[in-house]
């Protein structure tokens, strides 16, 4: 078995900078604030993560390549490998530059198309989770005060407490009635939003989550978490993930559900 036992010590090291930057932007009341090309917006703060993870990242990994949201694909300095790490600076930067305390920072080490390792660190909530092929999946402060994760053992939607995204993207897609329908046969149903929801589905105190549009960096980190917790991760053609830009998170034993349900009410 591979160990990525290095590589997740990195990613606390990388998470640990983040945190100093983001955590002394966050609620600064002279944060810069942009709109970029989609129309999302972009805070200072998330440039300069991305910029000194990157600038570790090329010392320490010459031969790994780097996928970040703010500043795209670069090359590894050492020449082209199966190797990258996809960078998420700061994930729910809404959140982040109206002062909501839920956003955190991702960072993921691929191996060809397949997500190998990840980590999530929240530092406004004081929590990170990691999780590796083979290392299981944890969260805590930090590395030394972890508790492994796993997720529930919930097997019925009547009893499942139920997560997504805002309901406009998935109308956008055709996949409003199929969404009301689940949200009112689940337990409960919440819109955590971001990473937020998949950590809660590998904790155990949620059991689906589920959104219809992401990019490589919003989901990379995610994967290897959710699914050593013991959860099944799926685009909505039920592929595995990173797929088409969507995903599936679940604990597994509503999974099938779950995408039939999607699929056959589908407009």
């Amino acid at each position: 078995m591979v160990s990525y036992a290095d590589d997740l010590a990195l990613a606390h090291l990388l998470a640990d900078t983040a945190d100093s930057i983001s955590m002394a932007r966050f609620r600064a009341l002279d944060l810069r604030v942009e709109s970029k090309p989609d129309l999302t917006p972009v805070s200072d703060a998330d440039t300069a993560v991305e910029q000194a993870i990157r600038s570790t990242l090329a010392r320490a990994r010459p031969r790994d390549g780097v996928i970040g949201e703010e500043f795209g694909n670069s090359t590894a300095p050492a020449g082209a490998g199966k190797r990258h790490w996809v960078i998420d600076p700061i994930d729910g930067t809404k959140n982040f530059i109206r002062g909501v305390p839920i956003w955190g920072t991702l960072i993921a080490l691929m191996e060809g198309e397949r997500p190998v390792a990840g980590l999530v660190s929240a530092p406004a909530l004081g929590r990170r989770w990691w999780g590796a092929l083979g290392h299981g999946a944890y969260a805590g402060k930090h590395q030394h005060a972890a508790t492994r994760l796993s997720v529930s053992a919930v097997r019925k939607l009547g009893d499942a407490s139920f997560c997504y995204s805002s309901l406009p993207s998935w109308e956008e897609g055709g996949y409003l009635e199929p969404m009301l329908g689940l949200m009112r046969d689940s337990w409960r149903s919440r819109a955590y939003g971001d990473f937020y929801g998949y950590m809660l589905l590998a904790e155990g105190a949620l059991d689906v989550m589920v959104e219809p549009e992401l990019s490589l960096w919003d989901v990379a980190a995610l994967i290897p978490i959710v699914t050593e917790a013991g959860g099944s991760f799926t685009d909505l053609a039920g592929q595995r993930a990173p797929g088409d830009g969507s995903s599936i998170a679940s604990n597994g034993h509503l999974h099938e559900k779950i995408l039939d349900r999607l699929a056959r009410g589908r407009a």
